[in-house]
């Protein structure tokens, strides 16, 4: 599907635009397409689950549309006919003037072959309640009983469209026709587990060439640009040095695992700063890793720093951060750099008056100690969190979880819909602070590398999954390397 992003005020502006456009019937005939391929074989009936505004008449526009097409189908409405906004009212009449029957609750039957869930679309403004809640609940126990797909119509009943969080009773789809265009909650917080396999139906509209996307997927030809063959006459410093500032006691493995991600994604030189004095002189895996003590390493000439892996949070690594903000190069800063970060005024006003680029990679709970909340909070709209850090700190961000959130200074935002559950597992961060790091190094824009790190880390995972390798007992050092194949077969095929 395409990767643009509206939020509802945008599409509502579409909607209002189109009016006279017969978009419902678009949208049920898209339904009542893909219905029919996913419909179970062997002639059980279809559910259709209609609610009382215009998400029930796209519902049953596409059950017209299956009946006219000889499926055996129930349909269920959980609304009042005379109160339906006029275009479903249309599709209310169409409906039952072509012999269609609605019931009002859902029958005893013993299988069903499919449910379409059109209660509610993406106008929800609150968690569904009494009749409708219970039929939701309904709609999973079937899916569940029967083994059979959940088609929702542009957005599972129940699931906020835009922040992707699921406060009540929430349809659990396996398929979701969204319309127009995609929204951000399909794919970040809890939209991914609700939602299913996405597809989108633009209803022969062209969004874009009429309202600028509020935001967009990342893909990789968000970054393309900068994804270039290497030149045969090159050497190490054509590809930057880096450094990592971290590994405190018993956190040195935090430390290497970024060193060893950047090294492998093509930084010429990575060094490593440990700030535990006990630690090796060297890495016994990485071997290719330069190790200097912390405060040699930032009076180093380097390209790009990364503070945080394994860091602490003692007063040695509060006063190497300080020397690290102030460095005038791109710098990234996670895991302990940000706990600090969050705990310190002034590193916070430091950090914020750079000229240099500054990337912050928070996952919820740091982000809740940057903004001063609760990770809850962040959780429940995780473009506004994003959003309010970079205004805090100037820098660009990713609010790493489920549907990755990247959000520029200048706040244009992606989300990142790859990646699997065998990411939360120690160390993925480190790799990801690793894979931007390599990037920074080799001279990429701030904003590019982020972004292409962010996907290439969900990218590497993928594919160790695709091979068997997981997703339970995933590592972070497997993903490493496969995100160099990855990160290689970019370079060699090109993407558009």
């Amino acid at each position: 599907m395409d990767d643009d992003l509206y939020l509802s005020p945008a599409l509502r502006a579409l909607e209002s635009r189109h009016a006279g456009d017969r978009l419902m019937q678009r949208a049920g005939l898209a339904a009542a397409d893909w219905a029919g391929e996913l419909a179970l074989p062997g002639g059980l009936p279809i559910l259709v689950v209609a609610g009382p505004g215009n998400n029930g008449g796209d519902a049953l526009v596409a059950a017209r549309l299956l009946r006219e097409r000889f499926f055996d189908l129930t349909v269920v409405f959980a609304g009042d006919a005379e109160r339906l906004p006029p275009d479903a009212a249309e599709a209310w009449r169409d409906f039952t003037a072509g012999g269609g029957e609605a019931l009002a609750a859902i029958p005893a039957v013993s299988r069903w072959s499919l449910v379409i869930d059109g209660l509610f679309g993406i106008g929800l403004a609150r968690p569904p309640a009494g009749r409708h809640a219970a039929l939701i609940d309904a709609i999973n126990d079937i899916a569940r009983r029967d083994r059979c797909p959940v088609l929702a119509l542009d957005c599972p009943s129940g699931l906020d469209a835009e922040r992707g969080t699921a406060p009540g009773s929430v349809v659990r789809a396996t398929h979701t026709l969204t319309f127009i265009a995609g929204k951000p909650g399909l794919f970040t917080a809890d939209g991914p587990d609700h939602c299913g396999q996405v597809r989108l139906a633009r209803l022969d509209l062209d969004p874009p060439a009429e309202l600028p996307p509020d935001g967009r997927r990342i893909v990789p030809a968000a970054f393309a640009e900068h994804l270039a063959p290497r030149l045969k006459n090159t050497h190490k410093g054509s590809f930057g040095n880096v450094g990592v500032i971290g590994g405190a006691p018993t956190m040195v493995g935090a430390a290497f695992l970024a060193a060893r991600a950047a090294l492998k994604l093509g930084a010429g030189r990575v060094f490593v700063g440990l700030i535990d004095p006990q630690a090796l002189s060297f890495d016994p895996q990485q071997p290719e890793l330069m190790l200097r003590r912390p405060q040699a390493l930032l009076q180093s000439a380097l390209g790009a720093v990364a503070c945080g892996p394994g860091m602490g949070i003692s007063l040695e690594a509060s006063e190497l951060l300080e020397t690290a903000i102030a460095l005038d190069r791109p710098l990234l800063l996670d895991a302990d750099a940000l706990n600090l970060l969050a705990s310190e005024k002034s590193l916070q006003q430091a950090v914020a008056s750079r000229q240099a680029p500054a990337i912050l990679t928070p996952h919820p709970a740091e982000a809740g100690r940057l903004l001063e909340t609760t990770t809850g909070e962040i959780q429940a709209d995780r473009l506004g969190a994003a959003r309010e850090i970079v205004r805090r700190y100037c820098g660009h961000v990713a609010l790493k979880g489920c549907g990755t959130v990247v959000m520029t200074a200048n706040e244009q935002w992606w989300i990142n819909d790859n990646g699997n559950p065998g990411m939360a597992s120690a160390g993925m961060g480190d790799v990801l602070s690793g894979l931007v790091l390599a990037l920074l190094g080799q001279g990429w824009p701030a904003a590019a590398a982020l972004l292409a790190g962010v996907h290439l880390h969900g990218a590497a995972a993928d594919r160790l999954v695709a091979a068997g390798a997981g997703p339970v007992g995933l590592t972070a050092g497997e993903v490493t390397a496969a995100a160099r194949n990855v990160f290689n077969d970019w370079l060699r095929e090109g993407v558009a």
